[in-house]
């Protein structure tokens, strides 16, 4: 393989590398969790969650070291609390408070 294809290849590779705990904590961005055996899910503190696994934990392989403590299983997956772009866009509605009959008066 060329050394130009493998320069490019690293860079892809660290485009998609997993952000890490020490990283969300600088961010101050929380863990979302969820099972996916039975939907349960939770927000875990950042802080608490880097004091106990490090700040050199990717955050998807938080959930290979959780249980859920709905159903006790232990196919839980985990990643950023991103914060919520609130409602995107707005859809009306029919207005229904409008007469809509078709009596001619």
């Amino acid at each position: 393989m060329g050394r130009l294809k493998q320069d490019r290849l690293a860079a892809e590779d660290r485009q998609h590398q997993a952000i890490l705990l020490g990283e969300l904590q600088h961010q101050k961005v929380d863990i979302f969790c969820w099972c996916n055996r039975c939907g349960h899910n939770t927000v875990l503190d950042v802080h608490s969650v880097t004091a106990q696994l490090g700040p050199h934990l990717p955050v998807p392989e938080i959930g290979t070291r959780l249980r859920c403590t709905g159903c006790g299983g232990k196919d839980v997956a985990a990643r950023p609390a991103w914060p919520s772009l609130g409602q995107v866009t707005r859809h009306h509605g029919v207005d229904t408070s409008a007469d809509n009959s078709d009596d001619p008066e």
